[in-house]
């Protein structure tokens, strides 16, 4: 996939099934109007991951990937992670960023527990790998 933007969709705004896949440039904006946490969660998680590739997945690579939070509901919501992942050898991520636009809302980590956070004392979180 070249040049995916997906945006303010209220789940996982993209899941990637297959093995062998690659995305090259992934630009996201999380969904504006979770009115609470308790409205945005997804289980125990909070919020939903914008990318999500599925844990049968043993094979995949991505690069120049994007997520930016503006919770202007309630700034006070948090995204635990933007892009979730298997940790596995075969999965690989490159140069990604998280950006609180104007610290408005929270996105805790980058990919999975890596990275982070973007909020109103750090806007901008970058990671150059994962793993």
């Amino acid at each position: 996939m070249y040049g995916l933007f997906v945006e303010h969709y209220q789940q996982y705004q993209t899941i990637w099934n297959g093995n062998g896949g690659r995305t090259y440039f992934y630009q996201n904006e999380l969904p504006y109007d979770p009115p609470n946490q308790a409205a945005w969660m997804n289980g125990g998680t909070r919020g939903y991951a914008a990318y999500k590739v599925a844990y049968s997945v043993t094979s995949h690579e991505a690069w120049g990937f994007g997520s930016y939070c503006y919770f202007s509901a309630n700034p006070g919501v948090v995204e635990e992670h933007s892009f979730e992942v298997p940790n596995t050898a075969g999965v690989r991520f490159h140069d990604m960023v998280t950006v609180s636009l104007g610290g408005t809302g929270t996105i805790n980590h980058i990919i999975n527990s890596t990275g982070g956070p973007s909020n109103s004392g750090s806007n901008v979180a970058n990671l150059v790998s994962y793993p």
